[in-house]
């Protein structure tokens, strides 16, 4: 069920992002799908953020006819490392969505202009870093609300659950 879920919201996310985001310029920057990849993997763990991960990349991918696979790969190391993130230390905190959204975009627009080098398509590096700061801006401001919404769908296991007594092990 929780697969179905992920599913159903990234696709309406990446509806939104290739329909209503793209065809403004100053919204081209910021990409709704990566914040709600982040939320969900944060929420969900590596594995599951991988794969939601994967499958997101794939569906952007084939839908703007780009090279397929890069979209993949970018959002499938994004979505494990940050659910990993999730998983050791900051699941809990305030500020682990913020953090995690504001690393990954700037990790994530140099990717994509490291992998388009190698692949030997155009690389303008000025215009990735020019784009960066609003591209951050945008996907800071969509944090907050992406996170309510996605933390009301992944409700944490450990929210309605208490431990009553430790039990050692061995």
């Amino acid at each position: 069920m929780e697969g179905l879920k992920a599913a159903l919201v990234l696709f309406v996310a990446a509806l939104l992002q290739l329909s209503i985001l793209t065809e403004y310029p100053p919204f081209r920057t910021g990409s709704i799908v990566l914040v709600v990849l982040l939320q969900v993997a944060l929420l969900r763990g590596s594995i599951f953020g991988a794969v939601a991960g994967f499958c997101a990349g794939l569906l952007l991918d084939t839908a703007t006819l780009g090279t397929l696979g890069v979209t993949s790969l970018l959002l499938t190391v994004a979505g494990f490392w940050i659910g990993r993130y999730g998983e050791t230390t900051a699941r809990d905190r305030a500020h682990a969505p913020y953090l995690s959204v504001a690393v990954v975009t700037v990790l994530y627009a140099f990717g994509q202009l490291i992998l388009q080098f190698v692949l030997g398509e155009p690389a303008p590096a000025g215009v990735v870093l020019r784009s960066i700061p609003l591209g951050l801006l945008l996907n800071l401001v969509l944090t907050l609300p992406v996170y309510v919404l996605v933390r009301r769908m992944f409700a944490p296991a450990e929210l309605g659950e208490r431990v009553r007594e430790v039990r050692l092990l061995g």
